[in-house]
């Protein structure tokens, strides 16, 4: 099943952009699923079980290299946004 998946991240803190910057750069390292940055979140696009877990890596990633961090996502299945 293909899922799209909407995902923004509100880092707690003042320098936030290189904790962005790092996400975006992350999650752009996987080859089997489509990304797309836009200004208010990212979008990744793939086979459900391997696009959750693209983000859930990176999601992990981040927090032990930038600590505090909120994340919003919006999964959508079934749904390819990146076509």
């Amino acid at each position: 099943m293909k899922v799209t998946i909407d995902i923004s991240m509100y880092p707690n803190k003042e320098n936030f952009i290189p904790p962005i910057k790092g996400f975006i750069e992350k999650i752009n390292t996987y080859d089997s699923i489509k990304v797309a940055t836009f200004p208010t979140s990212t979008v990744v696009q793939g086979e459900y079980d391997h696009a959750m877990d693209c983000v859930k890596e990176t999601i992990s990633a981040c927090h032990k290299e930038f600590k505090n961090a909120v994340y919003v996502m919006k999964v959508i299945p079934e749904y390819e946004a990146l076509d």
